[in-house]
Parts: structure tokens; C-alpha cells; sequence
């Protein structure tokens, strides 16, 4: 039986690379869905994809993680075209209006920590998070909790008697326990949301694991490394290109002395496509999976434990359950309210 697998901002980055490696090994056993929010961009990223594996089975999904209303609709979709999800890849994810500091960038290229700087963007990175339309912030709803309504509305999909389905989060070494505050979960206070998000992708998959285990759905976690995407050439927006080129020999120096440089997509993707070949029970539902690259090129991953503790997990589990709450009453207030403008707009019905 093919196995189904969908994949969140799969059209770019390392999603893609992470489609392309899952064809590569078994183009006629995939069913694989791209969920995008650009569906341009998303046909182009099939069309490559079908270019290369011309029997694949892809299929696309619109999907925009920061809107509630399409993370109704995209699951609603699932449910109708599915009636299992064996893998879903929780890979989308934005860093909007970075702001980068010069002076530090520069301060710590000469410094020990120069390793340190690149591969998390700590103490040179900060972002201007904005509000969606349904009023949460931005970098928290796409990162975060579009993802978590997403797997809360396909739980029939993905919770089966009898089988096993993986949840597989792309979180990042820039997830620190510091940028996070329980208190502000949706990080309307602070100056680094991407990190405070991705720590909560962190926390949040645990408390998946505690609830889901039991009914066959297990989560884990993934740091892709230092990768070039279009997420790293948007901290340095006018940054020329040539700048990066120039900067590429020193991140190829770098690698020889570190691991965490996988600096190419596929090579970033290689965590989550090593989670795709192992038994879910067998892995550690405290370690984050790193992608790592050697020095000469070879990719591998290793389980790191990462910084996080169950209580602050279930604390955080039970505040995204209310604010699910409150989000499912403000929208059948919405649908309530709709009716009742097109009943009245409707005029009465003569006899």
C-alpha cells in the first residue's frame, strides 16, 4: 500500500529537497502532497519534481499556515482525498523583517564564537513580527499554531488502530529556552519570535508524543543546520549576491572545523529524510535530529537532547487547547454572522 506523506512550504528550500530525496528512493510507493501557500510556485516545484520522476504521484494543497481559515480548508480537503496520513512534514515556516546587526556580524567574524553566530544567528539577528488578520502574531500562527490546528483537524487521518504516523517538525538550532516566555507564547513582547516559535515547535512536539503515543502518532524534531535558502538571503535582503559568493569559501573553511554547515538544501533535508526510513517507537522523543555534513561532504544525523522539560511542554499544550477554543467560537460566531447577512440580503420570499 503507498505510503501518504504531506509536506508543508514544500515548493522551495529545504521541503523541496526533502521531495526530491523521497522520489529518488521509491517514485511508485509515494503518494506525495506539496501544501504551499503560493500555488504558483507550488506547481513549478510538481512540475520539476515530474520532470525528474515522471510516474510520481504528487499532488498540491493551498495552504497558509498563518490563516486559520485556510488550515480549515486545506484539512477538510485531506479528509476527502485521504483516508490515512502516514507522514506529515510540519516544515513551513517565516523569519519576516529580519533585522541584521552590522556591528556584531562583523565583531563576531573575528571572534571565537564566529561558528556559533553562523549557525544560530544569536546576537546578530533580531525580527518585526506583524498581525494576521485573525489577530495573532504573525511568526507564531505560521510557524506554530497553524501547524498545530492542522494536525488537530487531521487526527482522524492520522490516528489509525493497527498503524503507526509520523509528525516530523522542522525547528532550528535558533530555538532558544531564553526567547521563550510561557506567559507570552505568541511573543508579543519580545525582538526574536522565529526563535521563540521555533522553541515552542520544540516543547510542543513532546506534549504531542505524551498525548498521541497510545494511538499510534509519534513527533519528533529536526535542525536542518546552516543551510543557503531563501529564509537565510532574507536576513540580508540588500545584501548583493555577489557578497554571498564572496562569503561561501569562508563557510566551506568553516565546515572543515564544524558540522553544523549543511549549506545546501539537500544536505539540510538529510534529518528528515533519515526520520522517513526509521520506526517511530524507536526514537527519543527528547532529542532533536541534527543534519550534519563532514568536512568532505558526507551527510549524516545524530540525536542531540535538546533544552526542554515535560511540564513546561503540557503547559504550553494546554494553552494552544484554549486558544483553539477561543479560535473555533470566534469563527462560528463569524459563520453565524455571515448567515445571517446573506438571509437578510436574501430579502423575504413571497408566496
Amino acid at each position: 500500500m503507498n505510503k501518504v506523506i504531506l509536506v508543508t512550504g514544500a515548493n522551495s528550500g529545504i521541503g523541496l529537497a526533502l521531495c526530491e530525496r523521497l522520489l529518488s528512493v521509491d517514485t511508485e510507493g509515494l503518494q506525495l502532497c506539496l501544501a504551499c501557500r503560493n500555488m504558483r510556485r507550488a506547481q513549478a516545484a510538481r512540475s520539476a519534481l515530474l520532470t525528474s520522476h515522471p510516474t510520481a504521484q504528487v499532488a498540491l494543497l493551498q495552504l497558509d499556515t498563518s490563516s486559520i481559515s485556510s488550515v480549515m480548508a486545506a484539512a477538510q480537503e485531506v479528509k476527502l482525498r485521504y483516508n490515512r496520513l502516514d507522514y506529515l512534514y510540519l516544515n513551513a515556516g517565516i523569519m519576516p523583517n529580519p533585522h541584521f546587526d552590522v556591528k556584531a556580524f562583523f565583531k563576531g567574524l573575528f571572534s571565537s564564537r564566529v561558528v556559533s553566530m553562523f549557525a544560530t544567528g544569536e546576537g546578530i539577528l533580531t525580527q518585526r513580527d506583524r498581525v494576521t488578520p485573525d489577530g495573532l502574531q504573525e511568526v507564531f500562527a505560521t510557524n506554530l499554531f497553524g501547524h498545530f490546528l492542522l494536525i488537530r483537524e487531521l487526527e482522524p487521518v492520522l490516528c489509525h488502530a493497527g498503524r503507526t504516523s509520523q509528525l516530523i517538525w522542522t525547528s532550528s538550532s535558533n530555538a532558544h529556552r531564553s526567547a521563550f516566555n510561557l506567559e507570552d507564547m505568541q511573543h508579543q513582547k519580545g525582538t526574536q519570535p522565529y526563535s521563540s516559535s521555533k522553541y515552542a515547535s520544540d516543547l510542543l512536539s513532546l506534549a504531542l508524543n505524551t498525548h498521541h503515543n497510545k494511538q499510534g502518532l509519534y513527533s519528533s524534531v529536526i535542525c536542518p543546520g546552516f543551510v543557503m535558502t531563501n529564509l537565510t538571503f532574507g536576513i540580508l535582503p540588500s545584501f548583493p549576491a555577489f557578497l554571498w559568493t564572496l562569503l561561501m569559501p569562508v563557510f566551506w573553511l568553516i565546515r572543515t572545523i564544524t558540522n553544523t554547515f549543511t549549506l545546501t538544501p539537500y544536505n539540510g533535508a538529510e534529518a528528515l529524510f533519515w526520520l522517513f526510513k526509521q520506526k517511530p517507537e524507536s526514537l527519543d522523543p527528547q532529542a532533536k535530529y541534527h543534519s550534519l555534513t563532514s568536512g568532505l561532504g558526507s551527510n549524516y544525523t545524530q540525536p542531540r537532547q535538546m533544552d526542554i522539560d515535560l511540564e513546561t511542554s503540557e503547559d504550553l499544550y494546554e494553552k494552544l487547547l484554549q486558544l483553539e477554543s477561543e479560535v473555533r467560537k470566534k469563527l462560528k460566531e463569524q459563520e453565524k454572522e455571515s448567515q445571517r447577512v446573506r438571509s437578510s440580503a436574501a430579502g423575504p420570499v413571497s408566496s
